[in-house]
Parts: C-alpha cells; sequence; structure tokens
C-alpha cells in the first residue's frame, strides 16, 4: 500500500494497524495516526470554515465589543497554547541535534501546523470582538474537534507513562500534554458563552431585545434562550410585553430597502428591455411606442432571489447534510444486527449504539436550524412583499385601481405573500426528495438485488392514483367552499335583517334554506372524508405494500439466499425513509403551483400604471395659486374619453370660489383633477403650497377622534379646541362616551354622517395648509350647523378666510358670499363669474337656483326670500308649482336627518353627572360588549360537549379500530422477526419451499388486516366528527335565530358570523384531520413502546422518566405556543384592515401629502405582527429539538440494552425493537404538535357553544292554547297601562292606557325619541311589556306564541328590506299563496307591469339586500306582502327614505283603499299624510299627551299637534 508507506516514511512508524485497532479487546490508535489526521482534521476544519466567519465580520454592521473578562482570557490562553507549542517544536529540534535519536517529519509537522491554526483562531477572535460577532460557531466546533480529536492521545500518553516512567522525553510529552490538554477544555468552555453587545450599532433597540444574540452557541443550538419565554408562557397568559423586538436584520427598516434596490433594478432591466419610453411634454399627450400590452412585465421572482438568497441556500447545505446523514442509520442497524449476532467484542456494541445517538442527535440539530433558516427567509419575503404592495397601491393609478377590488388587493397581503413563509421550509423538497428516494434505493439494491425494482413500482404505481385523489379532493373543497360561501352570505342577509325576520315570523323559512345548503355542504365533506380515508389507506399500506413484494420477490427468485434479520430490518428503515420523500413531493409540486399562480398575481399587480406624479406642475412663479390651461381629463386609460374638457382657471390666492352645477356634471372631478388623480389628456396644471382635502364621502380613520383630527400634526391645545369649536363638534364630543378619545370604528361605523364629514373638515382646517380644496362638505350637517361652519370657517370672515379655497356646493343660500361661481355642465364651464353676473344671464345658473330653492327653503326662510324674489320675477307662475312638489319631498327629509338611530339614539347619548370618571364613562356606554378571548387552557366541559356531539359508541368503535390496526402491523413485523431468525430455512444448501411459502402467506395475510383496519381506523374518526360539525352547526343555528332582537344589538353581526364561518369552517375541516392523527400517532407511540418493552424488557424503566420529561415539555409548549399563535392573529387584522383603510383613503392621502407616515405604520404593523410570529417558529423548534432528543433517546436505550441482553435476544428482534425506534422521533414530534393544534382549534367549539347556549325568546308556538285560525277578526287594540322598556333601563314609554276601535285609522306622532317605534315593537314583542298589557281582540298577546302572533299582525316596516333570492320567495317564503294572488298583490302595488316586463317574472333574481332595485320599487314590494297577508290589523311605519314623490302617493293610495277594513296604525315622520286620520295619538317623552281626532287637537293652539304642524307649514 503505496499511502501507507508514505505515511509510514512520515512518521518513521506503522501508520494503519489493524489489529491493533479493530480486532482486539482493548482498541488503539497507531501513534502515527494520532500525530498526523488527528491532528490535520480540527486544523483543516478551521483554515476552511473559517471562511464563514470571514463572510459575517465584512457583512457586519456592528463594531467594537468592549474588552472583557472573557475575551482576553480566551485570547491569553490562545497566546499559551502558542508558546507550548513552540516549545515542543522546541525540544523537537533540540531532539533531532541529539545524535543518537532520529525525528521525524511527523514531529515537526504537527507543532507547527497546530502553531498557524492558534495563530488563525486568535485572528478570529481579534476580528470578531472589532465586528460585533458575540459568539462563534466555527471556534465552538473548531475546539470540540480538538477535544475530540485529542482523546486517544492523552489516553496513550497516560497508559506510556505509566509503563516508562524514566523515560525523559515520555516525561516531557506527558507533561506538556497534559497543559495542553486542559487549556483546550478551558477554552471550549469559554466558547459556551456569548460575549458583551457591542459598542456601536446601527440598530436602534425597542423594548426587550430577543435574548438570542446574548446567548452562547450551545444556547443557540439547542434554543435554550427560549427557555424563559416557555417558562412565562406556562405561568401564565403572554402579552404583547413579553415579546421580544425583531431582529434589526429581520426588520423592515433593513429588509425592505434590500429587496427595493434589486426590484428597482429588474424595473430598469424592463425599462430598458422594452425599448424607448416616450418623454411627457408640458402641452401635449405621451405618445408610446409599445403598446401597453406587449411589456414585458417585471418580475418579484429575480428580486427576492437576489435579496434573500444567501439565506436560503445556507439553509439548502444544512439540508443536504441532513440527508446524507439519514442514510447512516440504517448502516449501524445492519452493524449492530450483525454485532448481536456474532461475538465481537463489547465495546464495538457500545460504540455503534453511541454512533446512533451522535447520528440522531446530529440530525436533529441540522434540521431545527435548516427549518429556522427557511422561516426566516419566509417572514423576510413577506415583509418585503407586505411593503412593496403597500407603497404600490398608494401609487396606482385610478384605472389601474379600478380593475381589483379592495378585498382582492388585501388577498394580495393575506395569501399571496403568506404562501412564501409557508412554501420556503419545503421548497428545498424539489431537489431533497429525488435525491433521498435515489440514495434509498441504492441502498436496497445493495441488500435486496434486482427485487428491489418489485417494491419501487408499486410506489410508482400508487404516485398518480394519489394524484387522481387529491385532484378529486381539489375540486370537492373548490365546491364546499362555494357552498359554504353561499350560506355564510345567506346567514349574513338573515343576520342584517333579522328584525323583519322576526316581525314577518319568517325564521322558519330561511332556517330551512340555511339547512339545504348546509346538507349540501355536508355531503360534500363526506365525500372528502371517504377519499381522504382512500388516501390515508393507500400511504399506510404502500410500505406493507412495497416490503411485501420485494421480500417475496427476494425469496422467489433466489433459491439459496434466505432473508436473514440484517436484510430484512435494514430495508425496512430504509422504506421507511422512503415514505416521507413520496408523500410529500406531490404536495410540494402543488404548492409551487400555487405560489407560481400567486407571483403572477402579484407580477401583474406591480406592474400596474402609476399615477403620473408629473401630471401637476408645483412651480412657484405662477401669480395664483391654483391654475389649470386648456385641460382635459380622463378617469381611466389615456385614451378613454375626456370627462372635463377645456378647462380653464385661475384661483388667485385667498379667495373663495364655488363650484356649482347638476349631479354628474364634473364637479368632484374638477377637484381631482387639481390633486392629479385624474389623466390628464392635455393642458397644464400648477399648483404651489400645501394642500388640504375634504372628500365628498368623509374617510374617517379606525383611531380616536383626536387622532383623526390632529392627522399626524403635534396637538396644539388652543389651536385644537378653536377648531372643533368652529367645525361644531364640541356637543358630539360630549355626547359621546369617551370624549374625543372615542375609539372610531372602521369607516367611521359609530358616527353619523354628518359627524363624520365635520371631522373630516376639522382635520382639514386643523391641517393649515394654503388652498383647500372642499367636496360639498356641508351636504350632510344640519342646515344651522352648516350655516355656522360656513361663517365660522369658509366663508369671507371664516378662519380660512386668507387661503385658496375652492368649493363644491349644493348649498345656494351662501352663494352670494363667494368670490366666483363656476357653474360645469357636461364636464364644461357654462358660466363662471359672481353670483349677481350670473343671475342676470338667466342661463344655467338660475336653473340651478330653482332645483335648490325648496331643499333649503325649510331650513331657513328668511334667507331665501330675496333669492324667491329674484327668481319669481325672471320666471312667472310656474315657480310656485314647481316649488310646492319639490316642497313635501324635503319635508320628509328634514326628519331622517335628525337622528339616523331613532329611538334608542335618544337613551344612550344622556349626559352622563360630571363625577362619573372617564373610564368608567367609557365602560359605561359601551353599546358594543367586547369579545371575550379565552385565556389559559380550554374547560374540560367543552371537550365533553364536543365528544356527545361525536356520540359515546363512535368514539369507543374508533379507538378499537386503531388498536387492532396496531395490533396488525406490530403482528406482520413481528412474523418478519421470527422469519428471519429462522436457523432451519435451508435443507442441504437449497431453500425450503413449503416453509418459504407459508411464512410468506402468513407475512402477506398480516398485511391485507393491516389494510383493511387502516382503511375503518382512519375512517371512523372522520364520520364521526362529521356528524359532530352537523349536529353542532343545527344548534347553532336554531339559537341564533330564536335569540331576542336585544341580542342582536348588542353583539357585531361580524363576530355572530365569524361563528358561522370560521369557527363551523375548523369543526368541519381542521379537527377531524388532527383528532384521527392524534389518535394515530398516540397508537403508534404505544406500538413502539410495546415493541421495545418485548424485545428488552428492562426498557419498561426507562420509560417513566422519560414519559415524565416528555409529558412537561408538551404543557410546556402547549401553552406557550397558544398564547403566541393567539397573539399572532391579533397583531394580524390590524395589517389587513390599515392596508384596506389606506386604500380606500388613497386620494386623501396623497393630496395632504403623508404617503410616508402611512408607509411607516403600515411597516410598524408588519413588525410588530412578526415579532410575534418569529417566537412562534422558535418555539416549533424549541419543541422540535427537545422531543427528537427523548426520540434519540430511546434509540440510544433500545440499542444499548440489546448490546447488554446481547446473550439472551435473538437478531430479529433486536432489528423489529430499533428499527420501530428509528421512526418514533417523527411520530413524538407530530402527536405534540396534533394534540396542542386540537387544543387550539377546540376553542372553535367553545366559542360555537357560547353562542349555542344564549337567552331565547318566548316559544314561537304555544301548542293548544293558540288563538283561533280566523284570530283577529276585528283588529281591535286594547292597551293597559303598558310599560315598554329596553334592556334593564328605564322604561321607554310608561302607562299607556287607551283603546283603538275596530277599522280605525289611529296616527301616531311625536318628535324624535318620544317612543312611537317602540310602541311597534310592544306590539310585536319584539320588547316585552315591562308591566301591563296588549290586548288584540281581547286576547293578551303574551299568553300566545310569537309566531302565533307575528304572521298574524302585518308591518310596513320603515327600511324596505329585502333578501337575496327570487322575487317571489321575497313575498312568500313559505310558499303558502298561488301566483294569482301574488299577481294580484303586485297589480294593487303598482308592480304588475314592472314584473311582467322582467323576462323571469317572478322568479326574477334579486340581489343582496335588494341592490338591483330601486328604493322605491323595494317599499312596493315590502306593500306587496303586506297586501298578500292583508291581516286586520295593519302597522305602517312611514318611510324616512325619501321615497319619490309618485311612489310616495302610490302607496297612500293603495293603503287607504285596499286597508278600508282594517284598524291601521302609522308612524308618522311626515303629518301631511296623517292629516286625514280617524285618531291622533301623540307621544312625548314616553308618555301619552294628546289622544283625540285631528280637527279637535287643530283648533287647541296650545296642543303639541298644532305646534309642529306648524313646523310642517301646514297651518298658516
Amino acid at each position: 500500500m503505496s499511502y501507507n508507506s508514505t505515511l509510514d516514511g512520515f512518521c518513521g512508524s506503522k501508520f494503519w494497524d489493524s489489529n491493533l485497532t479493530w480486532y482486539t479487546d482493548s482498541p488503539e490508535l497507531t501513534p502515527c495516526f494520532q500525530k498526523t489526521v488527528l491532528i490535520w482534521i480540527p486544523c483543516l476544519y478551521l483554515w476552511v470554515t473559517a471562511l464563514f466567519d470571514m463572510y459575517y465580520i465584512l457583512h457586519s454592521k456592528e463594531r467594537n465589543i468592549p474588552w472583557n473578562l472573557l475575551n482576553i482570557s480566551k485570547l491569553a490562553i490562545t497566546c499559551l497554547l502558542i508558546v507550548v507549542k513552540f516549545v515542543d517544536l522546541g525540544v523537537t529540534v533540540h531532539n533531532s541535534s541529539q545524535d543518537d535519536s532520529i525525528v521525524y517529519n511527523a514531529d515537526y509537522y504537527s507543532p507547527i501546523i497546530k502553531i498557524f491554526t492558534f495563530g488563525l483562531s486568535a485572528t478570529l477572535l481579534y476580528y470578531n470582538r472589532k465586528f460585533g460577532m458575540r459568539a462563534s460557531g466555527v471556534l465552538f466546533f473548531f475546539w470540540l474537534l480538538l477535544i475530540l480529536a485529542g482523546l486517544p492521545q492523552l489516553r496513550s500518553e497516560v497508559i506510556r507513562h505509566y509503563q516508562m516512567e524514566d523515560d525523559e522525553n515520555v516525561k516531557y510529552n506527558f507533561i506538556s500534554y497534559m497543559v495542553y490538554y486542559p487549556l483546550i477544555v478551558l477554552m471550549f468552555i469559554l466558547n459556551c458563552f456569548a460575549d458583551l453587545p457591542p459598542k456601536d450599532t446601527p440598530y436602534k433597540y425597542e423594548k426587550n431585545q430577543c435574548p438570542e444574540s446574548a446567548s452562547g452557541f450551545p444556547s443557540r443550538l439547542t434554543f435554550s434562550w427560549f427557555d424563559p419565554l416557555a417558562l412565562t408562557g406556562f405561568r401564565r397568559s403572554l402579552t404583547d410585553n413579553d415579546l421580544w423586538a425583531l431582529n434589526p436584520p429581520d426588520s423592515s427598516i433593513e429588509v425592505v430597502p434590500r429587496f427595493d434596490k434589486f426590484w428597482e433594478r429588474s424595473l430598469m432591466k424592463r425599462e430598458d428591455s422594452n425599448g424607448t419610453k416616450a418623454t411627457y411634454s408640458k402641452t401635449s399627450a405621451s405618445v408610446n411606442f409599445k403598446p401597453e400590452s406587449e411589456k414585458q412585465p417585471a418580475s418579484i421572482l429575480p428580486a427576492l432571489c437576489l435579496a434573500f438568497g444567501g439565506q436560503f441556500l445556507f439553509g439548502a447545505l444544512l439540508k443536504l447534510i441532513n440527508d446524507t446523514l439519514m442514510f447512516l442509520s440504517p448502516q449501524i442497524l445492519k452493524l449492530l444486527i450483525g454485532f448481536v449476532e456474532g461475538n465481537e467484542p463489547d465495546w464495538k456494541g457500545y460504540l455503534y449504539a453511541i454512533a446512533l445517538l451522535a447520528c440522531a442527535t446530529i440530525q436533529t440539530l441540522l434540521l431545527a436550524h435548516y427549518f429556522t433558516r427557511m422561516y426566516l427567509v419566509g417572514m423576510r419575503i413577506r415583509t418585503a412583499l407586505t411593503s412593496a404592495i403597500y407603497r404600490k397601491s398608494l401609487r396606482m393609478s385610478n384605472s389601474a385601481r379600478k380593475e381589483s377590488t379592495v378585498g382582492e388587493i388585501v388577498n394580495l397581503m393575506a395569501v399571496d405573500a403568506q404562501r412564501f413563509i409557508e412554501l420556503t421550509a419545503y421548497l428545498n423538497m424539489i431537489w431533497s426528495a429525488p435525491l433521498q428516494i435515489a440514495l434509498a434505493l441504492y441502498f436496497l439494491w445493495g441488500i435486496l438485488g434486482p427485487s428491489v425494482l418489485a417494491g419501487l413500482a408499486v410506489m410508482i404505481i400508487l404516485i398518480p392514483v394519489n394524484g387522481l385523489i387529491a385532484n378529486r379532493v381539489k375540486t370537492l373543497q373548490i365546491k364546499q367552499m362555494k357552498y359554504k360561501d353561499e350560506r355564510v352570505k345567506l346567514m349574513n342577509e338573515v343576520l342584517n335583517g333579522i328584525k323583519v325576520l322576526k316581525m314577518y315570523a319568517w325564521e322558519p323559512s330561511f332556517e330551512d334554506q340555511v339547512l339545504k345548503i348546509r346538507n349540501k355542504e355536508m355531503n360534500v365533506l363526506k365525500q372528502t372524508a371517504y377519499l381522504n380515508s382512500a388516501t390515508s389507506f393507500i400511504w399506510s399500506c404502500a410500505p406493507f405494500l412495497v416490503s411485501l413484494m420485494s421480500f417475496g420477490c427476494f425469496v422467489l427468485v433466489n433459491d439459496t439466499e434466505v432473508l436473514d434479520s440484517k436484510r430484512a430490518f435494514v430495508a425496512l428503515s430504509l422504506f421507511n425513509i422512503l415514505r416521507f420523500p413520496l408523500s410529500m413531493l406531490p404536495n410540494v409540486i402543488s404548492n409551487v403551483v400555487q405560489t407560481s399562480v400567486g407571483i403572477k398575481r402579484l407580477n401583474k399587480f406591480m406592474n400596474s400604471d402609476e399615477l403620473d406624479d408629473s401630471a401637476v406642475e408645483h412651480d412657484p412663479k405662477e401669480p395664483n395659486p391654483l391654475l389649470i390651461e386648456n385641460g382635459h381629463f380622463s378617469w381611466g386609460a389615456k385614451d378613454s374619453d375626456p370627462v372635463l374638457k377645456n378647462i380653464n382657471l385661475h384661483i388667485p390666492r385667498g379667495s373663495l370660489v364655488a363650484i356649482v352645477g347638476a349631479v354628474g356634471s364634473g364637479k368632484s372631478s374638477l377637484l381631482s383633477a387639481l390633486l392629479g388623480e385624474m389623466n390628464k389628456v392635455s393642458g397644464r396644471v400648477n399648483t404651489h403650497g400645501s394642500i388640504a382635502y375634504v372628500p365628498q364621502q368623509a374617510w374617517i380613520q379606525n383611531a380616536t377622534l383626536q387622532d383623526n383630527i390632529l392627522f399626524g400634526k403635534p396637538l396644539d391645545k388652543h389651536k385644537y379646541n378653536n377648531v372643533i369649536s368652529v367645525c361644531a363638534l364640541k356637543t358630539d364630543f360630549d355626547m359621546l362616551p369617551g370624549g374625543d378619545q372615542t375609539e372610531i370604528g372602521e369607516k367611521g361605523i359609530n358616527l353619523s354622517g354628518g359627524q363624520k364629514q365635520r371631522v373630516s373638515l376639522a382635520r382639514a382646517v386643523y391641517y393649515d395648509a394654503d388652498n383647500y380644496f372642499l367636496d360639498d362638505p356641508l351636504s350632510a350637517v344640519d342646515s344651522h350647523v352648516g350655516k355656522h361652519i360656513f361663517d365660522k370657517v369658509i366663508g369671507p370672515n371664516g378662519l380660512l378666510k386668507s387661503k385658496s379655497r375652492v368649493w363644491v356646493t349644493h348649498n345656494v343660500s351662501y352663494l352670494a358670499q363667494t368670490d366666483l361661481v363656476i357653474v360645469l355642465r357636461d364636464g364644461e364651464v357654462s358660466e363662471a363669474g359672481t353670483y349677481q353676473q350670473l343671475l342676470e344671464k338667466k342661463g344655467a345658473f338660475a336653473e340651478f337656483l330653482l332645483h335648490h330653492l325648496s331643499d333649503a327653503e325649510r331650513t331657513s326662510p328668511e334667507e331665501l326670500n330675496e333669492i324667491k324674489q329674484d327668481l319669481e320675477t325672471k320666471l312667472g307662475s310656474e315657480f310656485h308649482n314647481k316649488l310646492q312638489r319639490a316642497r313635501s319631498l324635503s319635508e320628509s327629509n328634514s326628519e331622517s336627518d335628525q337622528t339616523a338611530a331613532g329611538d334608542r339614539a335618544g337613551s344612550v347619548k344622556r349626559r352622563t353627572p360630571d363625577d362619573v370618571t372617564q373610564n368608567e364613562l367609557k365602560e359605561k356606554n359601551k353599546l358594543i360588549e367586547t369579545e371575550k378571548t379565552e385565556t389559559g387552557s380550554v374547560k374540560w366541559g367543552v371537550y365533553k360537549h364536543y365528544l356527545m356531539s361525536v356520540g359515546v359508541l363512535a368514539s369507543v368503535v374508533t379507538v378499537l379500530m386503531n388498536l387492532v390496526l396496531q395490533v396488525f402491523q406490530v403482528g406482520s413485523n413481528y412474523w418478519l422477526a421470527e422469519w428471519s431468525n429462522d436457523e432451519t430455512m435451508i435443507v442441504n444448501g437449497t431453500v425450503d419451499t413449503n416453509k418459504r411459502d407459508m411464512y410468506l402467506g402468513v407475512y402477506g395475510g398480516l398485511g391485507i388486516g393491516q389494510a383493511i383496519s387502516s382503511f375503518f381506523a382512519d375512517l371512523m374518526p372522520y364520520l364521526a366528527c362529521w356528524r359532530a360539525s352537523r349536529y353542532i352547526h343545527a344548534l347553532l343555528l336554531d339559537n341564533v335565530l330564536k335569540a331576542p332582537l336585544q341580542f342582536f344589538e348588542v353583539t357585531p353581526v361580524g363576530r355572530i358570523l365569524s361563528r358561522f364561518s370560521k369557527d363551523i369552517d375548523v369543526v368541519d375541516t381542521l379537527l377531524p384531520s388532527q383528532c384521527s392523527d392524534v389518535i394515530y400517532c398516540a397508537f403508534e407511540v404505544l406500538g413502539t413502546l410495546f415493541v421495545i418493552s418485548y424485545s428488552t424488557p428492562i426498557f419498561l424503566a426507562v420509560i417513566v422518566p422519560i414519559g415524565v420529561v416528555y409529558y412537561v415539555i408538551q404543557r410546556f409548549y402547549v401553552a406557550t405556543s397558544r398564547q403566541l399563535k393567539r397573539l399572532e392573529s391579533v397583531s394580524r387584522s390590524p395589517i389587513y384592515s390599515h392596508f384596506g383603510e389606506s386604500i380606500t383613503g388613497a386620494s386623501t392621502i396623497r393630496a395632504y401629502g403623508v404617503t410616508q407616515r402611512f408607509i411607516k405604520e403600515s411597516e410598524r404593523g408588519v413588525d410588530h405582527n412578526q415579532s410575534c410570529y418569529y417566537p412562534s417558529c422558535i418555539a416549533n423548534r424549541w419543541l422540535a429539538v427537545r422531543l427528537e432528543m427523548i426520540g434519540n433517546l430511546i434509540i440510544f436505550f433500545a440499542a444499548v440494552l440489546a448490546v447488554l441482553g446481547r446473550e439472551t435476544i435473538n437478531p430479529g428482534l433486536v432489528g423489529l425493537s430499533i428499527s420501530y425506534a428509528l421512526q418514533i422521533t417523527q411520530t413524538l414530534n407530530w402527536l405534540v404538535r396534533m394534540t396542542s393544534e386540537v387544543e387550539t382549534n377546540i376553542v372553535a367549539v367553545e366559542r360555537i357553544k357560547e353562542y349555542a347556549e344564549t337567552e331565547q325568546e318566548a316559544a314561537w308556538t304555544i301548542a293548544g292554547s293558540g288563538p283561533g285560525s280566523t284570530w283577529p277578526e276585528t283588529g281591535a287594540l286594547q292597551l293597559e297601562r303598558l310599560s315598554l322598556g329596553y334592556r334593564a333601563g328605564e322604561p321607554a314609554l310608561r302607562d299607556l292606557t287607551c283603546a283603538v276601535p275596530p277599522r280605525d285609522k289611529l296616527a301616531i306622532v311625536g318628535r324624535t325619541g318620544a317612543g312611537k317605534s317602540t310602541l311597534t315593537l310592544g306590539l310585536f314583542r319584539i320588547v316585552e311589556a315591562m308591566s301591563g298589557k296588549i290586548l288584540i281582540d281581547g286576547i293578551d298577546i303574551s299568553t300566545i306564541g310569537l309566531h302565533q302572533l307575528r304572521s298574524r299582525i302585518t308591518i310596513i316596516p320603515q327600511d324596505p328590506v329585502l333578501f337575496s333570492g327570487t322575487l317571489r320567495m321575497n313575498l312568500d317564503p313559505f310558499e303558502a299563496y298561488t301566483d294569482e294572488q301574488l299577481w294580484r298583490s303586485l297589480e294593487h302595488a303598482h308592480l304588475k307591469n314592472f314584473v311582467k316586463g322582467l323576462p323571469s317574472g317572478l322568479l326574477h333574481e334579486i340581489s343582496e339586500g335588494g341592490e338591483n332595485l330601486s328604493v322605491g320599487q323595494r317599499q312596493l314590494v315590502c306593500l306587496a306582502r303586506a297586501l298578500l297577508r292583508k291581516t286586520p290589523l295593519l302597522v305602517l311605519d312611514e318611510a324616512t327614505a325619501a321615497v319619490d314623490l309618485e311612489t310616495d302617493e302610490l302607496i297612500q293610495k293603495t293603503i287607504r283603499s285596499e286597508f278600508a277594513s282594517c284598524t291601521v296604525l302609522t308612524i308618522a315622520h311626515r303629518l301631511n299624510t296623517i292629516m286625514d286620520s280617524t285618531r291622533v295619538m301623540v307621544l312625548d317623552k314616553g308618555q301619552l299627551v294628546e289622544y283625540a281626532p285631528p280637527e279637535q287637537l287643530l283648533q287647541d293652539k296650545n296642543s303639541i299637534f298644532y305646534s309642529m304642524a306648524k313646523d310642517a307649514g301646514l297651518v298658516n
């Protein structure tokens, strides 16, 4: 052997001696091997891996860790080591100068190599300190390797010292080594700790810093630095303050610019490759040489790869090492079985056991860090994409913005960007799975030869079968999603229209409709359950079928070879390795496909058109601050028709310009053109100075009122109070529970329209800009408030008098006070001039004035007299007719403005006494109860509830099936062990065929049993959970529909809906698979423990301590991880709502020029979310490392016990127990994951249970005691000392007593909040009487069932509520009437011609909320409903929504003619419609004050009714 001989010469002794090292009871390495290989390996390692440290040093942004005890002592010891080696070298040189001793090269080289390497390590130490690296993995492993490589020499030195004490050389070597070895051990210990934090750092650390950087390398390896958080989470619920700040390199500040750099680059490339792009000139439009559609969109993929590829590749390297190590275990297993069979010395057995442990441990650590790396890359990608999408959405042009809804854009962020996180972890499977399969097959070929191909064939056949099933499952999932969406949509309508449903007693019909959809959904789920079981059946059979085919083939083909335990179990463990990559590949591929679709969508979005920043110039030299010359503007693409044509505007500084015109004439567009929101086709726009913009639809953020007004400016108390008072917000703030600290819901949901507009105006005023664009800010406010605001803010003496104001308005009364009036018509300026000049012209302006007179008249008649006169002189007599008609219309509007909320608004907004503290105030006036989030572990009651829903029998059967499955599985493997141990198989050199066939047959039989039982074991839990979810949903639906109306008033619809969508979805789709997994894994673990204990009974002693440790870890993890998940999902929704909000308010954000601030806010939200997400990733790895270590210990003990019991145990059982133990790590890990998932998701059952146990209203029908079928015959109504009230407060109606004779027409009037609507609610028992009673036809309504009552009274509600479905269903959901009756009712309701004209007639589909009918038509449909039921008692809650005059007259006429024979109660908002009623009931502050015919009340000048009539202009 030449190789040996050269090294022999190099050392002067033998390099390798097998007899000394391997075939002996006391193994030793030759001195030459110790001097060369054991010294070279650690040194070579350091020289290679130093490159990693170099990379970190070069890329580090931190500097200068202060000198301290730790790094000084490290340097000192390293120098000492160099000194020791120099002394060694000196002694060697000295020895060589002696005549009698020959010194070989090896003796020179080893100290020299060490000196250089220690020098390198000292250099690394110094630079690590200088560049802020607190712990170096490279050095940690270097010292560890030195210690391990030094062990043999330590042993040799000690032995030699004992044998030859007198030899000078031996003595010196011993002493020098005894100095050297403790020093390297000490260095290793010092390298376990981290250095101090660096002094100079560019990062600002916010709250508690992540302990990772402060922890030593071993702690990082095993994630021990996570322990404190796990402990905290176990002791109490975690809050935001417990979490660490993100590591600076993962935060937006670092990640976003990095991605941007590469993204900009790819955009530039795209520009270059797409040829020239035309420039914009000042006057002409742009010329585009290349049509937009042909442009190659820039892709985000290259940018992502360049920005985050480095980390990813490092992770991939870890994965590669792990994959190769995977195949080491089966080889060691082979040696171990050989060891048990043969009679080798004991130390080899222990060596194999330790090798198994080491191999498994290294794999564990590699995988954990691989996943951490991947998740970090995923997080960074998500941060980068979220930020990029957000910024793009603020820059999009309007045409691009129209292409996608807000929801779709939010989805890009929520779904597509999120998908990267999930994908990165598994992306490497694309190369790793084929690699694992190839390696496994290579090793299997070595064991079984060509027979492997039989097994492989089975696997290959199963993949497409699985693919087919997966596709089918996918189509079913899409179907299920469709049904789920339908069901949730219907539920949404039901919940939104619940009041109407209750009044009509229509709940049963809608319950049936929901259940019908639910049943379709359940059928799909049932099919899915069968398919899922089929899949799992295939996968649990696959490994077995493969081994059966391979082993069968092997024994049938070879006459001379037998299946011994070495072959059988090594092959078995290799087949087990094959399972994972084969099952993962299809998933990964489909995930990659999904992500690539996501990337396409992101690319389309990221390449969409942006607003042209250069469209509006900002030249400060222009004399007028706002100017448009020859402007043509369009919405949408460059070539679409211009909306505004020939616009010329010059607005001098400080002037007030009013823009008026009919609806749709382009007033708001003109403001958008000035803001640069429109596409400038041609012309020039110039603005200088800052801008404040009040849009027509006020845009309110989800923040406190104060934040909405300050809008990022610092608070100046004096200025702020001034702004509030001029914008008339003072009183509103006093009414609100928290004053200006009141949190405003999304889209300003808890403010009225007028309040929203005033807040929006206050924001603009506080912003203190130079130019104001006001888009009709007074449209939603009452007239006197409008006047106040005009005088104090907008007008010539207002707060803004020195600013330039462009004011779009419909308010005629103030036009006289403006500097310039511009009249728009069809996108062109038809007239412009001062108010007086325009009146002279009698043109478009005069017409416009007439239009708006009636509106303004009721609000402030005095001011309008002059305008009236002006117009009368110009128009003559027709003026009066036009005005009269317009008048009665506007009348109805006035009532609805005052309080939209009706009666309840009055009760909530009472001022509270001053001594109540702010917080109590906030709590007291919370209309909406806060949602309960459950903390801590889920109660047993919930599990019990779920199990009862599942059914006891089903639960027992499931457990039994799993038991049977394990019996078959263990049985077949045990049989394999028996078979492989049979010594008597070979008779005279050939195989005994009878015995062989017997073994093979039983093995196959057991396998078939295993297959069948696995199918049922999987199907049972699915079907059981399926039953449970069906039952749970039905219960929830029934109870929610039976809840009283108050429940819906204090519970937001969204919250109830999320029970029906998200929580039911969890119960439908997630829980079944998780439950089945938990049961399966639990039994698999039990099976494994049984097998090991059976083969080595002493193992039972180990189980208990390991079990305890396992349980402790699991409890810690579950508690902490559940909290982290909860925090993460809580912190995720603000990102999306802020994003949705920003898209809707994009034009406002751009107008104010606060884009940067919003981007920062969004990034802060993302960072906060990531700081919740990162710990939960770490928690996963923390768990994995600990659990897998337990698994590794189980492997180790199984092996050690096999070595100890080698005399008594047969090799087959060793193979069996260890190949089982090798699988346990994965199973244990999965078991904890799944139990914690079940614990997390069972919360869904808890939340549903909470709503399925709400208090119920009275029974719908009371059997036996119901009134006759014709009741009520006459519709006579008596109220006896009736008091009604909401919740437990004071009554809204007190002591009402009156009688309404049959066929009377009673009008109920009163100011807002007097209790008019409460009375109708009492009639329908929506509100139960506190005292007193209501009699209809002599029957006390509280004694009968709710539906018996509600279905016999008819109501025409105030706001017409329609449900999506056919028109027929909207009229008659129970299908109780014939088509003929329906047509008759439509005819009387004046809808017959309209419905006849529809293509599908009565089956006309009505969209959600009746959107595809006009308001008037909806009102008429409600009338048709009433006509159809035609009961003797009709309640008419008059519409406040402005119905056009014609519709209104039709309704009045029909009611008078059709319901002449009924008792009609009208709640009047407009007095002119009720002047002909037989009686009027006047309510005031919840009491009956007047009750008489209207004529009689009008005689009395002091009556409330008279004063109301006077206000309405009905008496002169």
